[in-house]
């Protein structure tokens, strides 16, 4: 997903996480009572919630906070009942996009991520109408900091991992840059269990959705394109984004500007 962690490092660096601070809190607190409710209540023997509550640390979430996020999600708590739901469509010059949710309220949620597909020039379509464009991988991402990228790479291979993606981040600072490994679904518990031994606890470690291909985006299609996935991801149902672009660093430095 070239296209998209290039867009993730544009936003990152305009500041937009910061001001979005209270939704990111919202998506998380959302997906550590759903992990908590569909699995143990201790992250020790939750993979998913242990990954979530990470993730919430990694947000600077408090603890008083997770605990009672853990402790609704365990609980009888109605509200604390969301449905998992995964959206397909097309956004402009075809871009192929899957969104995943967690919604208490099924039809709010279609009708607001389709009207956001038709408002930014794409179109919701059928589910797997876009799916098998992509591979359902199993995903983990590191600070540069455990370890340069030979060093990663020989250590997820050693896991069992299938693909080690290892870049900077925003601006190029070291410090912001990930480790992205990436897996088989069905050896995600096993290469997460290894990882975890050979590199520490990772900051994301999830099932996400790999492009097989990119399709490139030029022009003014790159701005309409990125103000979709932007809107989409300010959905307070919407948790994750996936899409199979790719941009030029030139476009992508036109957006940042």
């Amino acid at each position: 997903m070239a296209g998209h962690s290039q867009f993730k490092n544009i936003m990152h660096r305009k500041g937009r996480q910061d001001a979005q601070r209270a939704k990111i809190f919202t998506k998380l607190i959302r997906e550590i009572t759903t992990a908590a409710r569909l699995g143990a209540a201790d992250p020790n023997s939750n993979p998913r919630l242990r990954a979530a509550v990470i993730a919430a640390r990694e947000a600077n979430m408090t603890r008083d906070t997770i605990d009672r996020a853990i402790k609704r999600g365990s609980g009888s708590d109605a509200d604390a009942n969301y449905d998992e739901v995964r959206y397909e469509g097309y956004g402009p010059a075809g871009v192929a996009l899957i969104v995943e949710a967690l919604t208490n309220n099924r039809n709010r949620t279609a009708g607001e991520v389709r009207s956001i597909f038709a408002k930014h020039g794409g179109n919701l379509g059928e589910s797997n109408s876009v799916s098998f464009m992509f591979d359902r991988v199993g995903e983990f991402r590191f600070p540069l900091s455990v370890g340069s990228a030979d060093e990663v790479l020989e250590k997820a291979i050693d896991a069992g991992a299938d693909d080690v993606v290892s870049g900077e981040g925003p601006d190029n600072e070291k410090s912001g840059g990930v480790h992205e490994i990436y897996t088989a679904q069905e050896n995600f518990n096993s290469v997460r269990e290894a990882l975890e031994k050979s590199l520490g606890q990772p900051s994301v470690a999830k099932l996400s959705w790999r492009p097989k291909t990119t399709s490139p985006v030029e022009g003014e299609t790159v701005q309409t394109l990125l103000d979709l996935i932007a809107a989409l991801e300010d959905n307070d149902d919407v948790q994750n984004v996936y899409a199979n672009f790719e941009v030029s660093d030139d476009a992508l430095a036109k957006f940042a500007a």
